[in-house]
């Protein structure tokens, strides 16, 4: 029997995962990871216990307006709840000054002209950063969550329900811990999952899930990032263009708009127009038509790999609820941090800021962060995959 730390939201898988990892035979310890300070109270650790299992503490303040994902109020009660009736240790991790770095990611990545992606951020740095920290301090063995994905043979493969597959968000996962992570509904198919919670009686057996980054309370994005910066007041508003420098219209701020965007654009055209392009420095929003919004080429930095093995055919997905295209990687052959990927055909709105992540049929074999695209990257001297 191994002594498990998992990750509990509130949800209906971490739920259901936790039953699996006790029928498992597993001591699990469940932990709520705590962002803000709407989900303080219910989150408190009993005194009497906390010596034995030390909660890791942050800062006394924060936000207190999420309202749907993993780190509200409600979700605390939720999980508490199942834990209660799973007769779980449950346990909270003070992350609120660890959540500050992912908002401040979120933030500068529009500033920059890129499309962030905070929700694998913080499974790098969060899920799976700072829960291993804990872990070690309980000397627990692994470190659980209710992704859906697969650990095979030591290997991060995609889980078994195609639509659900959250194997994307986990790429960046340091190599050396894949031997510690345990994914226990990754084997099934999500109506099964509910099916289990509700045999269980557990009241998060028809929670819906989380679509929403959960640190945006309301409204679009944009006003967020204008309320955490309102000294850029103005600053990012500009023109709009189509690719031959024809201004066909005016923004109020560009970090509004992402790559591939057609709606809420604020002109009319004739013709679907699509975002194909961000200038910071100009503050200039480009658009174009369908026909080039495709790229064939990106860049990717910060890699990380999870094999040695980048051998066989590999295909790369660069959003998430995307698929996989068909690919030629080239290494840096100077720095690993580096790729450039070569797909077999065009790829529409290829995203910087975005994770372009590489498999081998269903095996993560790493990934990085999309730096930009186009036609004009020259691929790197020897290093091909």
């Amino acid at each position: 029997m191994a002594r498990v730390v998992l990750a509990m939201s509130g949800g209906v898988d971490s739920s259901v995962a936790a039953h699996l990892l006790k029928e498992a035979g597993h001591e699990v310890i469940g932990i709520f990871m705590r962002h803000g300070e709407e989900s303080s109270e219910v989150c408190k650790v009993d005194s009497s216990t906390d010596t034995a299992l030390p909660v890791l503490g942050g800062l006394a303040s924060g936000r207190a307006d999420h309202k749907q994902g993993c780190c509200t109020a409600s979700d605390a009660a939720d999980a508490r709840r199942v834990a209660a009736a799973m007769e779980i240790p449950f346990y909270a991790l003070d992350l609120q000054a660890d959540f500050r770095r992912i908002v401040d990611y979120f933030v500068d990545d529009y500033l920059v002209g890129r499309t962030p992606n905070p929700c694998i951020k913080c499974n790098h740095w969060i899920k799976f950063g700072r829960l291993f920290d804990y872990a070690d301090g309980v000397d627990a063995d692994y470190v659980a969550t209710g992704h859906y994905a697969r650990m095979i043979d030591g290997q991060l493969h995609r889980g078994l329900d195609g639509n659900k597959d959250q194997s994307y968000a986990l790429f960046g996962i340091r190599g050396d811990r894949l031997g510690r992570m345990m994914l226990p509904v990754g084997d099934f198919e999500k109506p099964e999952i509910r099916r289990i919670a509700e045999s269980l009686d557990l009241g998060v057996a028809r929670k819906k899930d989380s679509q929403e980054i959960c640190f945006v309370t309301q409204g679009h994005h944009s006003d967020f990032v204008k309320a955490r910066r309102p000294e850029l007041a103005g600053t990012t508003a500009g023109e709009m263009v189509t690719l031959d420098g024809t201004v066909v219209g005016t923004h109020q701020g560009y970090e509004a708009f992402t790559i591939g965007q057609r709606k809420k654009l604020g002109v009319a055209l004739g013709v679907p127009h699509f975002v194909v392009r961000i200038e910071p420095d100009t503050r200039r929003v480009v658009l174009a038509t369908k026909e080039h919004l495709g790229s064939q080429t990106l860049l990717a930095k910060e890699a990380n790999w999870l094999t040695d093995d980048l051998s066989g055919e590999l295909s790369v997905q660069i959003r998430y609820n995307g698929s996989p295209h068909p690919a030629i990687v080239h290494l840096d052959p100077s720095e690993r941090d580096s790729f450039r990927v070569q797909f077999e055909s065009p790829v529409d709105a290829v995203a910087p800021g975005q994770a372009a992540v590489v498999y081998r049929g269903t095996q993560v074999i790493g990934g990085g962060w999309i730096e930009h695209s186009g036609e004009d990257l020259q691929c790197f001297a020897g290093g091909d995959v």
